[in-house]
């Protein structure tokens, strides 16, 4: 029903900065949230940043500050601006749209099929 494509990855020096887009398309009425996951190697993936239906805003202690979520719906597209990038920040990026199953609990529905983003020291 929905289709994510993410794009915008690539190799940036630690300092540089980044923007990740995601195309949707289908049909999201049953879709609350949008969020950027990502995942290392050998690691699990984490939740980056989310921004409900409503316009709010979530992001892991770790990018807070660095990075900013948002979204243009007359393009249907969801961004993630990385700033400061730091190594730490290398892994592969996932657009995902999330349903809410409970009052503050989110399910991820559909995930795009990543694009690697590398911070190079």
């Amino acid at each position: 029903q929905v289709q994510l494509v993410e794009s915008g990855g690539g190799l940036v020096q630690a300092g540089g900065s980044l923007r990740l887009s995601c195309a949707v398309s289908g049909s999201i009425f049953s879709i609350n949230a949008m969020a950027w996951y990502r995942q290392a190697p050998g690691k699990q993936r984490e939740l980056v940043a989310a921004i409900t239906s409503g316009g709010n805003t979530d992001y892991a202690d770790s990018v807070k500050g660095r990075f900013t979520i948002s979204r243009d719906n007359a393009k249907n597209t969801m961004y993630l601006q990385m700033n400061s990038l730091k190594p730490e920040d290398t892994a592969v990026y996932y657009c995902a749209a999330e349903r809410r199953i409970r009052v503050g609990v989110y399910e991820v529905a559909y995930w795009g099929q990543g694009t690697q983003v590398t911070v190079s020291s």
